[in-house]
């Protein structure tokens, strides 16, 4: 595991990466809404739960710039929520950069489906979804386009931040971003 990077270390997005960034998130919003709508009522995911926004989220620098460019005066000002929950919840539950919010944040909730080898090394579908979110028609009976496919979307952020950090595709702690936390983004590994 590589040390976290010193803010120094980080790199300048261009705006045209973060206009692509925003309308990536637009594409996944639309792919999104007919998979949310399909499971209305199974999803109990409404503004103020807030289970899936955890302390530990990292994003994308291309990510994080969105939320800069958008909530610069939040980040420069406000103070983070509390350690546990994500440190954009205000002290509602509910997110203050929910416009902005990470690719991630666009899919919690939902069923998911993804591709990982089993012991012979063929490929097998995984399925999960969001404990609040069990209620329903199980899983591995659902229609492959009523899951939102993990990998494909994570394949192509990951491409861009490539191209800008030189394929260190660097990530930025959440709370990280607020200055109280530190004066730059931070940066995992």
């Amino acid at each position: 595991m590589r040390p976290m990077s010193t803010p120094a270390a980080r790199t300048e997005i261009p705006r045209a990466v973060i206009d692509w960034v925003e309308r990536l998130s637009g594409v996944v919003d639309e792919l999104v809404a007919p998979i949310a709508a399909a499971h209305g009522p199974r999803l109990t995911c409404r503004a103020g739960c807030h289970d899936c926004c955890s302390d530990s989220l990292s994003v994308f620098e291309i990510e994080a710039a969105v939320i800069e460019r958008h909530h610069a005066e939040l980040l420069a000002t406000g103070i983070a929520h509390e350690v546990g929950g994500c440190a954009f919840l205000d002290g509602r539950g509910q997110c203050r950069v929910y416009e902005h919010r990470p690719y991630v944040c666009r899919t919690q909730g939902l069923p998911l489906r993804w591709f990982e080898r089993d012991d012979r090394g063929e490929p097998a579908e995984m399925r999960d979804v969001c404990p609040l979110n069990a209620e329903g028609p199980p899983l591995e009976q659902l229609d492959p386009n009523e899951c939102w496919t993990v990998g494909p979307i994570e394949e192509r952020l990951a491409k861009r931040q490539s191209a800008v950090d030189g394929d260190e595709r660097r990530r930025v702690a959440l709370r990280g971003m607020f200055s109280g936390a530190r004066r730059h983004l931070a940066i995992v590994p």
